[in-house]
């Protein structure tokens, strides 16, 4: 697949990280495939996990198609950007389409990111998860590896004022062991399997996270935290 708009996004997307002065951690990358198909799984705490994760997966030398909704693609300036970085749409009324693309571009080799808790989690804890991601690594026969992302809801997230100052502000990725399925394996079973796994890799990323979550409004609850009680 030939990238003409990837490459250049990249560049302004580390400009971006670069003044904000973040703090990156990434670990894991040893999880991601240098070649072939593979689905990250990754949860879902602010409006620029998709970009983070995917600066997260470049030292393996992948570029992660996303998986996101027709609205983005909608938009006339980010559109554009979009489908030039060959991200897929979904549209959630008709998922059967967005379902049959991502499943050819992991039988062609590519890295497909999907949010499977659907929208940001405001209590930043795992909430129950869709089926999507699941379907398409028994459908295609690619491991799943379930990732996660902390700290980036400090930057910009729902029902919070963005905070896009130069903050030096800590942000972890780390992507985990990859999950193998087989075809005929059970659904519900295999949902379970990646929501525990996610939940596990959560709570060790927050122990390992430099600042305190007590008394803040982008921690949960469980940690000490003044987010929204979880829904489910």
């Amino acid at each position: 697949m030939v990238d003409l708009v990837y490459p250049p996004v990249i560049i302004f997307i580390k400009s971006l990280w670069k003044y904000l002065g973040l703090k990156f951690d990434f670990r894991g990358d040893e999880n991601i495939p240098r070649k072939g198909g593979a689905i990250l799984a990754i949860n879902h705490v602010s409006y620029l996990d998709f970009a983070i994760s995917g600066t997260a997966a470049l030292p393996a030398g992948r570029y992660v198609r996303f998986m996101a909704k027709k609205e983005i693609f909608a938009n006339k300036l980010v559109g554009p950007l979009m489908r030039g970085m060959h991200h897929i749409n979904v549209d959630r009324e008709n998922g059967a389409a967005s379902f049959v693309a991502a499943l050819r571009a992991l039988k062609s080799g590519e890295i497909i990111g999907i949010f499977p808790e659907g929208t940001i989690s405001t209590s930043f804890e795992i909430k129950g998860l869709k089926s999507g991601a699941v379907r398409l690594a028994m459908g295609a026969g690619v491991p799943l590896i379930p990732t996660i992302v902390w700290g980036s809801q400090r930057i910009w997230t729902k029902g919070l004022k963005r905070n896009l100052g130069r903050n030096h502000l800590p942000v972890i990725v780390e992507f985990g062991e990859p999950i193998t399925y087989e075809r005929n394996d059970d659904l519900e079973l295999g949902e379970a399997q990646l929501r525990e796994r996610l939940i596990s890799m959560l709570h060790a990323v927050q122990d390992t996270y430099p600042d305190s979550h007590v008394a803040q409004r982008w921690a949960p609850v469980r940690l000490g935290g003044t987010a929204p009680a979880p829904l489910n």
